[in-house]
């Protein structure tokens, strides 16, 4: 190692919160070991930590020992709040969010992994931030913080702030670490350690396209359901919809039925009512909040089609996943 910056102890640390996602925290720390082992020398440090100290369990029941932030956040080069779960997860000690506020302001590169954005946001670390959260949580985070807009990319480098979806898209991010340090060659011996051929871009998509998920390729319907999932909140009616397609309402009618074996009016309604019980499981909000928030004249009608479309009451989702 020529450079001297490559001969000195990156340290990474990693806050997990309870109910943290392990294929996310492992996707992040794994290629820095990896790293290490290609290197033949110790160059990255990545260590386990939470905000008391204490073990935390993942999602999968699996409990990693860790160290406390307060004692090891101000040797890192990097800190990430690793996050899952539901915001009854992220009920954090308090003074957590105090302290990464502190660490920022001390000069350390601050990020999120999955959900893990959602307590930057709280922190108000976000702010003025370009950034990004898995997709499950923005709508959530969207409701929480009005004045944030998370995009839609796997990653997102906004100078001393670090953002990523989560999944196996930290693989992707620290290629893009491992790479501004180390080299693209470097980076590239590490990916293929993970049998990780096809890297992908920062602004590349969570989620498969519009046409994988609805199994449609026609010309017509991609838009009208793509604009559905943008505008929950206040539904656009046939007439809107069919015009956005180039065609009629009878003809939009028409390939519904034929392309998704459902009417205009179920598939919206399906959209809408699937945000809804995200909403449910994991925001703050009331159950009013959320029948307006996903565009329902009244609870009362938000609850009969909820009901209807998934055999249990709005009132029964939220006992099973409490705000608070």
């Amino acid at each position: 190692m020529s450079h001297p910056d490559q001969r000195n102890v990156q340290r990474i640390g990693f806050v997990l919160t309870p109910n943290f996602a392990l294929m996310s925290y492992a996707s992040a720390a794994e290629p820095l070991r990896a790293a290490n082992l290609i290197a033949g020398t110790d160059i990255y440090d990545a260590v386990p930590l939470s905000f008391g100290g204490e073990a935390v369990r993942s999602s999968s029941g699996i409990t990693v020992e860790c160290q406390p932030l307060m004692s090891f956040g101000e040797g890192c080069n990097t800190i990430f709040v690793c996050a899952g779960g539901t915001p009854q997860d992220w009920d954090l000690p308090e003074g957590s969010l105090a302290l990464l506020r502190r660490l920022a302001r001390q000069g350390v590169r601050i990020g999120g992994i999955s959900s893990g954005a959602y307590v930057l946001a709280a922190a108000g670390l976000l702010d003025h931030r370009d950034f990004t959260i898995h997709w499950e949580h923005a709508p959530m985070l969207r409701e929480a913080f009005n004045h944030l807009a998370p995009r839609q990319a796997r990653f997102v480098f906004d100078g001393d702030r670090i953002t990523c979806a989560g999944g196996v898209a930290p693989l992707d991010m620290m290629h893009a670490m491992i790479s501004q340090r180390m080299g693209a060659h470097f980076a590239r011996r590490v990916s293929d350690w993970y049998l990780h051929t096809a890297v992908a871009e920062p602004g590349a998509p969570q989620r498969g396209s519009i046409a994988e998920r609805y199994g449609t390729h026609h010309p017509a319907l991609l838009p009208v359901l793509e604009k559905m999932e943008a505008t929950i909140e206040n539904p656009l009616d046939r007439n809107t919809m069919a015009k956005l397609a180039r065609t009629s309402i009878r003809h939009l009618d028409r390939l519904f039925a034929d392309q998704l074996g459902a009417s205009f009016l179920e598939t919206y309604r399906a959209i809408r009512l699937d945000h809804a019980r995200r909403l449910l499981e994991q925001s703050p909000l009331s159950i009013a909040e959320v029948a307006f928030a996903t565009g329902f004249s009244s609870a009362g009608h938000f609850s009969g089609s909820f009901k209807a479309h998934f055999g249990k009451t709005p009132g029964a989702v939220r006992q099973r996943f409490p705000a608070n």
